[in-house]
């Protein structure tokens, strides 16, 4: 099978940094897995910090951890899906990624295509949306209620992969009065599109920016830079609120600065469940079975922002170094495999 892998951790400009590679194809699907021949995917952060960060030391390793695709084959104990199957996931860190024709997936972290989409447009949602959908439910607790509410959630990085889909839940999800950040003319206007409420500039005074809102902070989610942000994000958390994140700070956050307001800090990962094997592990396929359903209702749209083509380690290079400027907004998509 055709893949793009990399064997050595290079600088993104590096000609050798990702490298189109043919594979052997997977072995058959055991236990609950799906075989899944991919036929879209799209680009995260995590693509790129993993390319960085675990050397394979010259053996080809295969990334990407969001896919759109059709089930081949399913294992002996797999019974959500059939082959023939659309199917939309965002992978487990601990296996061989997406970046390839085939692949293999648990199916409890899967979940059914949107009919209404293209594998392009769904291969950009399911990564960014398991991340959202846990860190405001599972870790941040806020209720699913659409009774208006005089709160605020907080959503810095509000035009960012994560971002995009996180303001589109809240809004649709909750009751809140939903504030993203951005920095640019053509970032604040994609947050707005995504629904928030208010778009504050996160390169001022996002602080003074809070207040001016007139309303309590009960929610920060912190997608990006948290550590140029930390000092704001505890002046503007409410008492007895909610801050997490999900970025990788150099230096850990002084917790110490949230014990006068009581105020708790959460992590999330959305690759636990899989990386642990844990008992709710089936709360992501249930999410992304809800996930569909609104993306098919129109309640959700896709975050796919730029289509850099075919998958090729020429287009993946491309797509790294634009996720490495921390400048993108929405989602970057590849799809198909070239016939050369």
């Amino acid at each position: 099978m055709k893949a793009v892998a990399y064997t050595r951790s290079l600088p993104i400009t590096d000609a050798e940094a990702l490298i189109d590679v043919t594979l052997p194809d997977p072995a058959p699907p055991t236990g609950r897995d799906l075989l899944v021949e991919v036929r879209a995917i799209s680009v995260n952060p995590v693509d790129a910090k993993v390319r960085m960060r675990a050397d394979p030391g010259g053996t080809p390793k295969v990334i990407g951890y969001d896919a759109a695709g059709v089930v081949r084959a399913v294992g002996p104990d797999a019974t959500l899906f059939r082959p023939g199957d659309a199917v939309f996931y965002a992978g487990d860190i601990t296996r061989t990624g997406t970046n390839a024709e085939l692949h293999l997936v648990d199916e409890r972290i899967v979940g059914p295509k949107p009919a209404n989409l293209s594998f392009a447009e769904a291969a950009a949602v399911p990564l960014t949306a398991i991340t959202a959908w846990e860190a405001l439910f599972d870790r941040l607790r806020i209720a699913r209620d659409t009774v208006k509410r005089d709160e605020a959630v907080l959503i810095i990085g509000g035009a960012g992969g994560v971002g995009s889909i996180a303001v589109q839940l809240a809004r649709q999800l909750t009751g809140l009065r939903v504030v993203a950040t951005a920095s640019r003319p053509e970032t604040m206007d994609w947050a707005r599109q995504m629904g928030a409420h208010d778009v504050l500039d996160h390169a001022g005074d996002l602080a003074a920016q809070a207040k001016a809102l007139g309303v309590p902070v009960s929610a920060i989610f912190v997608t990006t830079h948290t550590e140029a942000h930390w000092p704001a994000i505890c002046e503007i958390i409410a008492p007895q609120g909610a801050i997490c994140l999900i970025d990788d700070p150099k230096s850990p956050p002084d917790i110490r600065m949230l014990k006068t307001k009581a105020a708790s800090l959460h992590w999330e990962l959305m690759f636990a469940r899989p990386m642990h094997k844990t008992a709710d592990m089936q709360a992501q396929h249930d999410l992304l079975v809800e996930v569909s359903r609104m993306l098919e209702a129109g309640t959700l749209r896709s975050t796919l922002a730029e289509h850099y083509g075919p998958i090729t380690a020429a287009h993946l290079r491309r797509a790294h170094a634009a996720i490495e400027s921390t400048t993108s907004r929405g989602k970057i998509v590849l799809e198909g495999f070239s016939e050369s």
